[in-house]
């Protein structure tokens, strides 16, 4: 198992204690007063925490920094752009960021429908922001579930890895969209990082496809992988045992 797998499934392991630990909080509903309108400025809360790790996390997709970093997050940025020798053949370029970016709107919608249910429910008084914020918890642990052991979005993506997703840091925006309904300091600040991250990514595909391209980009393929963070590649490992 390769260091960065190690690390991610630690990270997993991290936020399925976040998940329990805030589910048993539920059963206090003022340890949540924090969501409420600007009452993340009353006093410290451990919830400042976790919300700081949030924010840090979507800094490093916005920001390139040194430290060692799943690719498949990373290749926005030309320190992580490893340009193919040849000429670059953009008719291929073109139609791959044009059928990838079909894909991957499909998600859009079909994630979009999930969160207007949850917002019915919310509306309709069924659920209260502490559920909210909830699940944007479970959706934490789910993102790594989706890198670490099975992604569902792979079924409509195709893509073979996350190193070559290209909804890969669309991660905090879907994490964080059961928030828009909830209101408060606390809550609009994730969700406006969290499409300020979005944004960026859309932006540098738009801007810069060759990076994004296997094709176009050799630190994407499988004989340069690094992160060795994908399924398949544990597949091949235990077919050759």
């Amino acid at each position: 198992m390769s260091v960065t797998r190690k690390q991610y499934f630690t990270r997993l392991f991290g936020r399925i204690v976040i998940l329990i630990v805030c589910f048993i909080m539920c059963f206090k509903p003022q340890f949540y007063n924090i969501l409420e309108g600007m009452h993340f400025f009353d006093r410290f809360h451990v919830l400042h925490l976790l919300w700081l790790i949030w924010i840090f996390d979507m800094i490093q997709q916005i920001i390139p920094i040194k430290n060692k970093l799943a690719l498949g997050s990373q290749k926005l940025f030309a320190n992580r752009f490893k340009p193919i020798r040849e000429k670059i053949n953009y008719n291929a370029l073109k139609n791959y960021i044009k059928n990838t970016t079909a894909l991957a709107y499909k998600v859009f919608i079909i994630w979009a429908l999930l969160v207007a249910f949850i917002g019915v429910l919310y509306y309709s008084n069924i659920i209260n922001k502490t559920w909210l914020f909830m699940f944007s918890v479970f959706f934490y642990v789910c993102d790594l579930i989706c890198v670490l052991i099975w992604c569902p979005f792979r079924l409509i993506m195709k893509n073979k890895c996350c190193t070559t997703c290209r909804i890969f840091n669309w991660d905090h925006l879907m994490m964080f969209s059961p928030l828009i309904f909830c209101g408060g300091f606390f809550a609009i600040s994730l969700v406006v990082m969290a499409f300020l991250a979005w944004l960026i990514w859309e932006l540098c595909i738009l801007l810069y496809p060759e990076r994004f391209f296997e094709m176009t980009n050799v630190a994407l393929r499988c004989s340069n992988c690094t992160d060795k963070l994908c399924t398949q590649y544990c597949k091949k490992l235990r077919s050759k045992r």
